[in-house]
């Protein structure tokens, strides 16, 4: 499936009256077949990226930037993904309810549900700083996810300012042996490759999200063998 030659027509589904926006997506996943991850993760990724800034009350030039960035959308769909963006803002159905059926979308792929967060993440972030109300969406959509405090901990590491716990990022102990710090940064890289992310059904227009992943690694084994002398 040409997921971006369709969009229109999805978009147009998603609309059509008679039900809530995350209800209409579920009809509409269960019936799209083997693409129905990728239609998920898309649409899923500019739903809660609407729902984000409408808990943070203000969506600044910088977070709408990223957000077309993350997207890395075809000429012309800017306006399809504008129509879904204010669709899912007007939605009646909070954030929590949207996410809790994404979960079970997703609930065989805590992987994938990972990516979503890192997504929201990346655009919560393009402003320069994290503010507390996006920290608090973002805290509650992962324990929706079933992301438990320390995943959750790794996760916002890779995305505040400066750099966070460079273990931390790593997901590793200080305590950890120079070549056990190797071969988890060698495991977290593969596990990162853009590759494995379109294999797990993500868009490939989402590839920023994998790039984004592997600078945050670099630079927390970076620091680790600076520190170490290694």
């Amino acid at each position: 499936m040409n997921f971006w030659s369709s969009f229109d027509k999805i978009v147009g589904a998603l609309q059509a009256g008679g039900a809530q926006l995350v209800d209409r997506l579920q009809q509409l996943v269960q019936s799209v077949g083997e693409a129905r991850r990728n239609v998920a993760f898309t649409v899923a990724m500019i739903a809660l990226s609407a729902k984000m800034a409408k808990a943070d009350g203000v969506v600044t030039h910088d977070e709408v930037v990223a957000f077309y960035d993350l997207f890395e959308m075809p000429a012309g769909e800017e306006g399809n993904v504008a129509r879904l963006f204010h669709l899912a803002q007007q939605d009646v159905a909070g954030f929590e309810t949207y996410a809790s059926k994404l979960s079970v979308l997703f609930a065989d792929d805590e992987t994938t549900r990972t990516d979503v967060l890192d997504g929201l993440f990346y655009i919560a972030k393009a402003d320069g700083i994290i503010h507390e109300r996006e920290i608090a969406y973002l805290s509650r959509i992962a324990e929706i996810f079933g992301i438990d405090p320390v995943g959750f901990s790794q996760i916002k590491a890779r995305h505040i300012r400066g750099g966070g716990d460079p273990y931390l990022v790593l997901g590793i102990d200080m305590s950890a042996t120079d070549d056990e710090v190797r071969s988890c940064y060698r495991q977290q890289v593969r596990e990162t490759h853009p590759d494995r992310l379109i294999g797990r059904g993500v868009p490939e227009e989402f590839v920023k999200i994998a790039s984004d992943k592997l600078v945050a690694l670099n630079k927390a084994y970076e620091q680790i063998c600076a520190e170490r002398g290694i």
